[in-house]
């Protein structure tokens, strides 16, 4: 008598995650060469491994501007329901592998934190909708453009916008209104703290010639 198969184990998003980051290549690495490394399992868990370097303080310079000018394309072909197209200068820019891996890797025990939150198919109507279907993808380009913000000096203007890709991402990924929420939320939270430091640095100005 034989026993009844055992159900297949089904990869987690951070596993997945996990196991394209150890299929990374030694030396330099292009973003055309990380898309054939995600493979089949999609834009939105590129988006996330894409905005996981944000999370931990690397300094590789380019990164933001490579990766959110991707984040941001994906975001576009999203909200046209087009074919992602990749422009040269940014699918064929050489990123260092090893700095990435690192830094990944060191992000991956915040994501599985922000992982833990989710949970599919809660409040389903924020990801079923058409219309919030729409808005959830201009978030998503939203995000991006605050990512590539030229505030990359400054603490945390790139995890804000970083952490809000990767709620957006896996609430639409996983049919979770909860995270797709908290993503709107981060881009809310993000909005102000760049308004904080424009206002800041324009006051500090001010007092300066005043002075």
């Amino acid at each position: 008598m034989t026993g009844t198969p055992s159900a297949q184990t089904v990869e987690s998003l951070g596993e997945k995650i996990e196991r394209m980051i150890k299929q990374l290549p030694e030396h330099d690495v292009t973003l055309l060469e990380i898309m054939d490394i995600v493979g089949n399992d999609g834009l939105l868990l590129l988006t996330v491994l894409l905005s996981l370097i944000f999370l931990v303080p690397v300094s590789i310079p380019g990164v933001s501007t490579v990766f959110g000018s991707a984040i941001l394309l994906i975001g576009i072909t999203r909200l046209l329901s087009r074919k992602l197209w990749l422009p040269a200068k940014i699918g064929q820019r050489r990123l260092p592998a090893a700095k990435l891996a690192a830094g990944f890797a060191q992000a991956l025990s915040w994501f599985h934190r922000l992982e833990k939150i989710s949970k599919p198919h809660r409040l389903g109507f924020f990801t079923e909708s058409a219309v919030f279907n729409l808005l959830n993808n201009m978030a998503l380009i939203l995000a991006a453009v605050l990512l590539m913000m030229p505030f990359g000096l400054i603490p945390f203007s790139n995890t804000f916008p970083a952490v809000a890709v990767i709620f957006l991402a896996i609430g639409m990924m996983q049919r979770d209104g909860g995270s797709v929420l908290l993503g709107h939320l981060a881009n809310v939270a993000t909005i102000a703290y760049f308004a904080a430091l424009v206002f800041g640095g324009v006051a500090a100005a001010g007092m300066a010639v005043g002075a």
